[in-house]
């Protein structure tokens, strides 16, 4: 009997710094990891841009559309 597996979701985010208004876009398959790292200054992009704020995000089945809806944005 083969073993269920968890589905694995990708995700498309949209941060918004309350430092400089500005909006920060990005994909992961962990949105909570990735988040408390922007939150604590390990993004590079954001580390100067903190606090940031999670305003939206996407959860899609596979990388390629995460990736993609990124860019769109």
């Amino acid at each position: 009997m083969a073993t269920p597996t968890k589905d694995k979701f990708y995700y498309t985010y949209t941060l918004v710094s309350q430092h400089d208004g500005r909006f920060y876009i990005g994909h992961t398959s962990d949105l909570i990891n990735r988040y408390k790292l922007h939150s604590t200054g390990k993004v590079k992009a954001t580390k100067d841009r903190r606090p940031l704020k999670l305003i939206f995000y996407e959860a899609y089945l596979n990388k390629y559309d995460a990736i993609r809806r990124e860019k769109y944005f």
